[in-house]
């Protein structure tokens, strides 16, 4: 064979390729009515014995086991998640003023995701004002000790 294989002239080995077989369109299909399911039974049943098997956390009428276990705890819809950031990685946001702005625009939090809270964790190479951002104690204390200001 002289020619090259291309997207020209390729083809599949004979016999290799089957059409699909498209259920429930008729009498005359073969496939009609019941579309190959047979009559009732749990075979029959939407989601069941399909392709990815049956129904998720169905066991066979037992009682599932997201039924049986108790329920615990209590999630408090009010609860507020703080985006934590270090004292030490202060210095990646320009300026002297650290407000939420700044510290989203240098990357350390995330608009939209919570408020800032500054931990003590590194230390303050430079005097810095920080303007609306929650902070622990020991923070603060560092800042003001950099000859930094907290206005609140």
């Amino acid at each position: 064979m002289s020619d090259k294989i291309g997207l020209h002239n390729l083809v599949p080995a004979p016999g290799s390729h089957r059409n699909r077989k498209r259920i429930g369109r008729g009498p005359g299909s073969g496939t009609g009515k019941t579309s190959g399911k047979g009559h009732k039974g749990i075979k029959a049943r939407a989601g069941h014995h399909g392709p990815g098997g049956g129904k998720p956390r169905f066991e066979g009428g037992q009682m599932p086991l997201t039924r049986r276990l108790p329920k615990r705890g209590f999630k408090n819809p009010f609860r507020v998640e703080h985006q934590v950031v270090r004292l030490s990685d202060l210095e990646h946001v320009g300026g002297k003023e650290v407000t939420a702005e700044s510290l989203a625009e240098a990357g350390l939090i995330r608009a939209g995701k919570g408020p800032a809270k500054l931990l003590a964790n590194g230390e303050v190479t430079q005097a810095l004002t920080v303007r609306g951002v929650k902070m622990s104690d020991g923070a603060r204390e560092k800042i003001l000790a950099a000859g930094g200001r907290v206005e609140d």
